[in-house]
């Protein structure tokens, strides 16, 4: 069960620290019925995350992407980079409880995984456990709408 809508697609952006990553879980996710919006990098050759955290953050902010997904090696710079886009609430994952928590409390449109730091099949299922965590709303809801600037 997803909380979010397979009709959008699921943004993904990763630096060269997480390109593996960002393969295999492109694959799991267009295995449960999930198009992918792949906004690089493409190869595990050195790049600035920036330059893909970026336009990945605006896909999700534009409200054309589901949610989205940064990898980076540590997730702190991915993490930074698309919490600058107004629109954006990403959080920095690196435990499933964390990814639940993400969304469940902060109401998360982004989740950042550390590469270097948690194995892939975790990683995966951090990202399922993202999927399928709705916000919870209520007292949360007030902390998340003072989050944005004015």
């Amino acid at each position: 069960m997803s909380t979010f809508s397979t009709a959008r697609p699921v943004a993904i952006g990763c630096d060269h620290a997480g390109y593996e990553y960002k393969e295999a879980i492109k694959s799991h996710l267009e295995k449960l019925g999930w198009t992918v919006k792949d906004f690089g990098t493409n190869s595990p050759a050195s790049v600035d995350y920036p330059d893909f955290a970026h336009p990945t953050a605006a896909f999700v902010e534009s409200g054309e992407a589901a949610f989205g997904i940064l990898i980076c090696g540590s997730a702190n710079g991915v993490a930074i980079t698309a919490n600058k886009h107004q629109g954006i609430r990403a959080g920095l994952s690196f435990d499933n409880e964390v990814a639940k928590l993400i969304r469940q409390h902060n109401d998360a449109n982004v989740i950042c995984i550390p590469a270097r730091f948690v194995a892939l099949p975790y990683a995966i299922q951090m990202i399922d456990t993202f999927i399928a965590t709705p916000f919870e709303g209520g007292r949360h809801a007030n902390r998340v709408n003072k989050i944005a600037c004015q």
